[in-house]
C-alpha cells in the first residue's frame, strides 16, 4: 500500500464555491429547502467541481470483472462461467448497465481484471487479468500483496483514462460470481460485526445456501484474522488481500483516485460501497469526494453506508450490481444541478423574496 500512496495527495474541496452554491441557492424562486436532497446534491457538487453552478455533463462508468477461487465452496447460486457470459452481453449492449448508459449518455468501459475464462479476448473489453481470479479465501489468501497493487493500480489508471476524456463524475461498477461473499468478508473484517448481520443471498441463494455462506465468511476470517496489523491503512490492504476481489480492489483504487484527481464518485451498491469503506480506511480524505446513490436489498448494505455516514439518494430494493443503481441515481444529480442553474432568481422573476422565507429547512450538503 505504501508504494500506491508514496505519491498520493487527494484534492481539497472548495469551501467558496460551496458558498456562492448556497448564496445562488437562496435567490431561487422556492422556499428555502424546499427541493430536500436535490439542493443539497448541489452543494456537493460545487463544492467538488469547484463552481457555483455544477453540472454533470460527462459520467463515465467502468465496469470492473473478474471470479473468486471461493465459489469452489458452493457460495453462488452460479458457475463462474457466468462472469464472461455477462461481459458479453455488457459489450453488446444488453445488459441494464448497457441500457442505463446509453440513456444517460455515459461511456461505457468494461474491464476484465482476472477472470477464470479471460482467453479469447473479447472485442470491446478492456482486458488486464492480474490471475485467472483469486485464490479460494476460506484455504489461502485470496492475492498476494503485489496483486492487490496490481488491481488497485487497474482502478487508479481507469479513473485517468475517464479524466483524459473530460469526465466530471465516475461511476465504479463490479461483476463477478462470488463477488458478495467477498465483499461479505471485507464488510465483517472491517465493521468486527458478526456474519449474520452482513451476508446476504447474492444472486438468488436460498436460506441453507446463505447460512453456509455465513460459514465459508467465518471460518475464513477466523484464518487470517490473528495476522492482521495495527493501523487502518495497513488493514485495509491486509484485508483486502485475504479476502477481497481483484475487482473490489479496483473498484478501491479508482475511488482512491478520484479523490486525487478531483472526481466526483458517485458510489453504487453493497459491493461498491464496501470498495468505498475500504478507499477511506486508506485515505480518510477520498470520502469527501464520494455520493452515494442508493441502499440495496442486500442485508449488509445499510451497516456498511453508516459506517461510512452516508445518506443513499434512493432506496428501491434493487441488488443487481453492475453499477446499475448508481446509473438510475445519475439521473437525480443531473436533475438537481439543472434546477440550481436554470431556475429564476427572485430578481429575474419579479417575485416577492418573501416566499424563500416559507417552509422549508436549510438544505446542507448530502453524500
Amino acid at each position: 500500500m505504501n508504494q500506491f500512496l508514496a505519491s498520493y495527495r487527494p484534492q481539497p474541496l472548495s469551501v467558496a464555491a460551496e458558498a456562492a452554491a448556497k448564496a445562488h441557492n437562496q435567490q431561487l424562486t422556492k422556499p428555502q429547502g424546499a427541493l430536500g436532497q436535490l439542493e443539497a446534491i448541489v452543494l456537493t457538487l460545487a463544492k467538488q467541481q469547484n463552481t457555483a453552478k455544477p453540472a454533470i455533463k460527462q459520467p463515465w462508468i467502468s465496469i470492473f470483472a473478474a471470479d473468486h477461487g471461493v465459489v469452489a465452496e458452493g457460495v453462488s447460486a452460479y458457475p463462474q462461467s457466468v462472469t464472461r457470459q455477462m461481459l458479453v452481453n455488457f459489450v453488446q449492449g444488453g445488459a441494464a448497465i448497457s441500457v442505463l448508459a446509453r440513456q444517460q449518455q455515459a461511456q461505457l468501459e468494461v474491464i476484465d481484471c482476472g477472470m477464470v475464462e479471460s482467453e479469447p479476448a473479447l472485442s470491446g473489453v478492456l482486458h488486464q487479468p492480474i490471475a485467472q481470479g483469486t485464490a479460494n479465501l476460506l484455504q489461502q489468501a485470496a492475492m498476494t500483496s503485489a496483486q492487490c497493487q496490481q488491481a488497485l493500480t487497474i482502478g487508479r489508471q481507469a479513473v485517468l483514462r475517464a479524466q483524459a476524456s473530460g469526465a466530471d463524475l465516475l461511476i465504479a461498477g463490479e461483476m463477478g460470481i462470488g463477488n458478495t461473499t467477498s465483499a461479505a468478508a471485507l464488510a465483517v473484517a472491517a465493521l468486527d460485526l458478526p456474519a449474520v448481520q452482513l451476508v446476504g443471498a447474492g444472486t438468488g441463494l436460498d436460506a441453507a445456501g446463505v447460512q453456509h455462506k455465513q460459514g465459508v465468511i467465518e471460518q475464513a476470517i477466523a484464518r487470517a484474522i490473528s495476522q492482521q496489523p495495527s493501523s487502518a491503512a495497513e488493514q485495509a490492504e491486509y484485508w483486502l488481500t485475504q479476502v477481497g476481489g481483484f475487482e473490489i480492489a479496483a473498484m478501491t483504487g479508482a475511488y482512491l483516485a478520484c479523490a486525487e484527481l478531483g472526481i466526483s464518485a458517485l458510489v453504487d451498491g453493497f459491493i461498491s460501497s464496501v470498495a468505498a469503506l475500504y478507499a477511506v480506511r486508506i485515505s480518510p480524505a477520498a470520502r469527501e469526494w464520494m455520493l452515494f446513490s442508493h441502499q440495496s436489498a442486500e442485508p449488509g448494505h445499510q451497516l456498511v453506508l453508516q459506517a461510512l455516514q452516508a445518506q443513499p439518494l434512493l432506496q428501491l430494493g434493487m441488488r443487481l450490481g453492475e453499477a446499475s443503481g448508481a446509473a438510475v441515481a445519475l439521473g437525480l444529480l443531473r436533475t438537481a444541478c439543472l434546477l440550481h442553474g436554470e431556475m429564476a432568481t427572485f430578481s429575474q422573476a419579479a417575485v416577492d423574496q418573501q416566499l424563500a422565507a416559507s417552509d422549508g429547512a436549510a438544505c446542507n450538503s448530502v453524500s
